[in-house]
């Protein structure tokens, strides 16, 4: 009997905490439901929910007006084309926090680019494919549709009047009138011209270059030879990169530069601050990451108190990666995340043109390239900036890049 009534009471007792839960939520749910319609109608958004892909938009942007505030001012996600939804909190003008949606739209505006200038040259009876040779690509499709209007014939000599038309998935269209010259190849005299070739001595970097906050240096691979690294030490080299290696091609088998060991070792030896580039082929993060860290393995016996440079050139055949801009510097941005994660200080390499017109995305310090005796005119920030391919130093015999390091307090 009284086990019966032991269980009855306990019987009841379960049913009625299980009735207080389900009142409880009842009423925390109804309240809630009170406090979103209210702050929701607190709220008014702007007219045009629709972002351009990729831009740089947080919540107050789309907010017109509050009686409330936000409480943090979340950053949307428009890497996304379609719909999309973003989460935030706001604190009601009741001094109630709520946690608010909202549905926009990440639309495409903008048309692919088309590298291509007024002109194009070949020679009779060439097997050139226009379509692989000028540049076509898109900041968000990975494979615009280009394509050539018009009639010519490569065995023919001639000038031929084209259209060059691209359009990407979101049906932005660019094209471009140019000229076709197809010539007759020109015949070598065999004759070779005795002229001398001009060259930068680093005293001229020196003298143009050197202040409180630069220092001069140099970028080195086995197409410098064997270096007298003492006799760099002693012309007041104050830094260097050396490139590691890089690939035979997309997604080919890694070779290490010949002199990279000797390189490095010699630097080290004589007390010359040094990085290291890699010349990468990457087509997709992944890639990119695999080269990174390959790049690892090789680098740590040696001291490396420089960036870790990512440089990809691949701009001739550009098509034949299948890669939008997007895409591009994503890669770029795996690579340096990579590296970066091992304690390494991750940079990337490009002349000015592509840092301003494709490099838009990179979140790591730039090494700019532009050789000219006038006023650097990349608008973006930079670490580094490379001057010139024509050194001339003591201990390299041949050409060599020179360097400028601006030193951060």
């Amino acid at each position: 009997m009284r086990r019966k009534r032991l269980r009855f009471l306990i019987v009841g007792a379960i049913i009625l905490i299980i009735a207080i839960i389900v009142t409880l939520f009842t009423i925390n749910h109804f309240k809630s439901k009170r406090q979103y319609k209210e702050a929701l109608n607190e709220v008014t958004y702007v007219e045009n929910l629709q972002i351009p892909f990729n831009s740089e938009t947080n919540i107050k942007d789309l907010i017109s007006t509050a009686k409330g505030k936000v409480v943090d001012n979340v950053k949307v996600n428009t890497t996304n084309l379609g719909k999309n939804t973003v989460t935030y909190q706001y604190l009601s003008s009741n001094n109630e926090e709520v946690t608010l949606t909202l549905d926009y739209e990440v639309i495409d505006i903008t048309k692919p680019t088309i590298w291509l200038g007024a002109s194009y040259s070949t020679t009779k009876g060439s097997n050139v494919d226009l379509l692989e040779k000028i540049m076509c690509a898109d900041d968000v499709d990975d494979n615009p549709k280009c394509s050539i209007i018009g009639d010519y014939d490569l065995n023919t000599v001639g000038a031929y009047n084209l259209v060059f038309e691209a359009v990407d998935g979101s049906g932005n269209t660019e094209s471009k009138n140019f000229v076709l010259y197809v010539k007759e190849p020109v015949k070598s005299s065999g004759n070779k011209s005795g002229g001398s070739t001009i060259r930068t001595p680093i005293k001229e970097a020196y003298d143009n270059y050197k202040k409180d906050d630069t220092k001069i240096g140099i970028d080195v691979s086995e197409w410098q030879g064997e270096i007298d690294f003492d006799a760099l030490k002693n012309a007041g080299v104050e830094f260097a990169f050396v490139r590691v290696g890089g690939t035979k091609g997309i997604d080919k088998e890694y070779f290490l530069d010949k002199q990279f060991k000797r390189n490095m070792e010699g630097f080290n030896r004589v007390g010359i601050p040094v990085g290291v580039y890699f010349y990468s082929y990457a087509a997709t993060k992944k890639s990119a990451i695999k080269d990174a860290n390959w790049v690892l393995e090789q680098i740590k016996p040696y001291k490396v108190d420089l960036p870790v440079v990512y440089d990809w050139e691949n701009w001739s055949f550009y098509n034949a990666f299948n890669n939008s801009f997007y895409t591009l510097n994503n890669n770029a941005n795996a690579f340096l995340d990579t590296v970066s994660k091992e304690g390494y200080q991750g940079m990337l390499y490009g002349s000015k043109t592509y840092l301003d017109k494709i490099w838009l995305n990179i979140k790591y310090p730039i090494w700019v390239a532009q050789y000219t005796n006038t006023i650097l005119d990349y608008r973006g920030l930079y670490d580094y900036l490379q001057i010139c391919d024509n050194g001339k130093i003591d201990g390299i015999n041949g050409n060599v890049d020179i360097d400028i390091m601006y030193v951060k307090d």
